[in-house]
């Protein structure tokens, strides 16, 4: 019996013995596969990383060679430099550098970009390269070949020594970077490098990109927590103060805030309202509310956020688009001057659609940018400035309007609504040099 039982288990366990070692040698060749071809994206991506920092830098030096007067030449070298900084910053994002110290490195190309493409966008012919301008070109240019120099060395050395990225990750990912690795040590070199660099004249357009938000920006002297509990009582009109709790968010820090808390009956969903520790100025506020199904317009709605926000001090504000979801709709709104929409004054409100009751308020914008300012005087009348724009371009609305440009600067502009090719568009004339200064595809 045995042996009849061992005669017919015998040949069942060898095939399962020889399946099972097909099986692993079959996930085996999979895993070397999916590895050779990760491997191969890392070695592409490095190589190419070096190729385009080479180029930078010869790119650099040839927008330096020309006269000064050739402007469109700088523009053209200006805009090869902001290709070759974004792919060679496509290309460490392709790289297992997550966890390693090399966003100095990121962000001085992230600056080089910026920079390129601030100064190429503009007139040149109007406003040619700048003495100062020059000098961080030159300053870029010298940096440049040294990073370049830096990459080819641990390019050489990975080439020579058949290094492997995959050690790399391997190494990131089991937090053991302490360990030689002449990858890792080559770009750590490299971050150093750069961290060491003293600091460069960007001028104020790219260096207005990089500025954070802070309560130095603010006007104002700093608020306590019973100013912000008075304030949130007034906004809700409140006569008692003992259901709003105010906590103090980023204390001692330029970001510090001030987060009024409202009990509404649930203590799942209190009403939020988050001030700024300077000026006690309105960022946000929130009714967690869930509106019930649609009973009333948008036209409805509409009415009901502009009373809404001229009931809390927001005059002159004017409505320039909305969105719904279920059964509530963000209005977008602008502040006006002299007849002029001031697209930096801008705020939204949150309308639930079956009562028409605001649920969200966020003003973040129009708390750090709304001041009067002093607006200029067109240069082109709007009959001209309509001349600007594409003769099939069909004229809809049109209005003043104040914008911030591509270098961060608020520019007047004639605001011109209409369709072209089937879709909507608004179109930013220039309202002094009649240059297309923004277009903005519209829903419907």
């Amino acid at each position: 019996m045995y042996q009849r039982l061992s005669a017919v288990l015998f040949p069942v366990m060898t095939l399962l013995f020889i399946g099972s070692i097909y099986w692993g040698y079959q996930e085996h060749q999979e895993k070397n596969s999916i590895l050779i071809k990760a491997e191969n994206q890392y070695q592409r991506a490095f190589h190419d990383l070096s190729y385009h920092m080479n180029q930078l830098h010869r790119e650099l030096g040839n927008t330096l060679a020309v006269h000064t007067g050739s402007q469109g030449y700088h523009r053209k070298g200006l805009v090869n430099v902001w290709r070759l900084t974004s792919q060679a910053q496509n290309e460490i994002n392709q790289l297992p550098l997550t966890l390693l110290p090399f966003n100095k490195t990121e962000d001085f190309l992230s600056h080089i970009s910026n920079f390129a493409y601030k100064t190429s966008v503009r007139d040149l012919t109007a406003e040619p390269l700048t003495k100062d301008e020059y000098k961080t070109l030159e300053t870029l240019y010298a940096r440049s070949d040294d990073l370049t120099k830096q990459l080819q060395s641990v390019q050489d050395k990975v080439i020579a020594n058949n290094l492997r990225w995959m050690d790399v990750e391997i190494a990131i990912a089991s937090e053991k970077t302490g360990r030689d690795n002449t990858i890792i040590d080559g770009f750590k070199t490299v971050d150093k490098k750069v961290s060491e660099y003293p600091e460069i004249n960007w001028g104020p357009s790219v260096a207005s990109m990089y500025e954070k938000r802070s309560v130095r920006m603010l006007s104002g002297s700093m608020a306590t927590p019973e100013e912000i509990k008075r304030k949130a009582a007034a906004f809700l009109n409140l006569d008692d103060t003992s259901r709003i709790r105010v906590a103090e968010n980023g204390h001692a820090t330029e970001f510090s805030s001030f987060t009024a808390t409202v009990e509404t009956g649930n203590p799942d969903n209190p009403i939020e309202l988050d001030y700024t520790q300077k000026g006690g100025k309105l960022v946000s506020y929130t009714n967690p509310r869930t509106p019930a199904e649609t009973s009333i317009g948008i036209g409805e709605a509409q009415k009901a956020a502009s009373s809404f926000l001229e009931a809390h001090g927001y005059s002159g504000m004017k409505p320039i688009n909305y969105d719904q979801y279920d059964a509530a709709a963000v209005f977008t709104f602008v502040g006006t001057q002299d007849g002029v929409y001031i697209y930096p004054d801008k705020l939204t409100v949150k309308i639930a659609l079956d009562n028409g009751e605001a649920l969200g308020l966020t003003a973040t914008d129009y708390a750090y940018e709304h001041h009067k300012r002093t607006l200029p005087k067109p240069k082109l009348s709007e009959a001209q400035a309509r001349k600007k724009l594409n003769p099939r371009f069909e004229v809809r609305t049109q209005r003043k309007a104040l914008i911030k440009n591509d270098v961060g600067q608020e520019v007047l502009c004639y605001e011109y609504n209409g369709r072209i090719n089937g879709t909507m568009y608004r179109i930013y004339i220039n309202a002094l040099t009649g240059a297309e200064e923004a277009v903005e595809q519209m829903p419907g």
